[in-house]
């Protein structure tokens, strides 16, 4: 358990660096840049059309192969056969090593499955990746919880709204996670 929360932590402070070290402003502006500009500023409204349109970004992999394998390994998932989707996502990682989103589905079939430790070393590429995922973000925090280590799910759920200042389940999650550690310290 303790090599799990050194590893976690080691996660989490990469995690942070390289989103501090990817903000927008060092580089010339991209349509995804703009995206997260718009998503920090959206309203409660507003934000769930932005998230889409960077999710459809982050899901077009250039290669109509590869978006193939995304596509066959999400209605995997959909149909409920994780199993299948792990398959899928595998050969999408082996041939597209780069694409984060291979990486991304294989995590939540390899969490659908019950292999926390696998969902996690995805995660962790996904981010390696794309460290402003906050779908993986929300996976990671969610694998926290459920590793019971609030603390740890409560910093990555912040990390998210640092991001996506909208995302309902990350603010619910936060509110009832400081309630929780609050109930603790007394």
């Amino acid at each position: 358990m303790v090599m799990h929360a050194h590893r976690f932590k080691c996660i989490v402070t990469a995690l942070c660096l390289t989103v501090g070290f990817s903000l927008p402003g060092y580089a010339q502006q991209t349509p995804l840049d703009e995206l997260f500009q718009e998503l920090a500023a959206a309203d409660e409204g507003t934000s769930a059309r932005i998230e889409r349109q960077i999710i459809a970004q982050w899901e077009n992999s250039g290669s109509p192969a590869m978006d193939l394998l995304l596509r066959r390994g999400k209605e995997a998932l959909e149909d409920g056969t994780p199993e299948v989707a792990v398959e899928h996502f595998t050969a999408l990682v082996d041939h597209a090593p780069d694409f984060a989103e291979g990486y991304y589905g294989r995590a939540s079939a390899y969490y659908l499955l019950g292999r926390i430790g696998p969902a996690l070393n995805d995660v962790r590429q996904v981010l390696a990746l794309n460290p402003r995922h906050f779908e993986a973000m929300r996976g990671l925090a969610l694998m926290m919880e459920e590793l019971e280590r609030p603390e740890d799910a409560l910093e990555v759920y912040e990390m998210v709204l640092a991001i996506h200042p909208n995302a309902r389940e990350a603010l619910d999650a936060v509110d009832r996670l400081e309630l929780q550690l609050e109930g603790q310290a007394l």
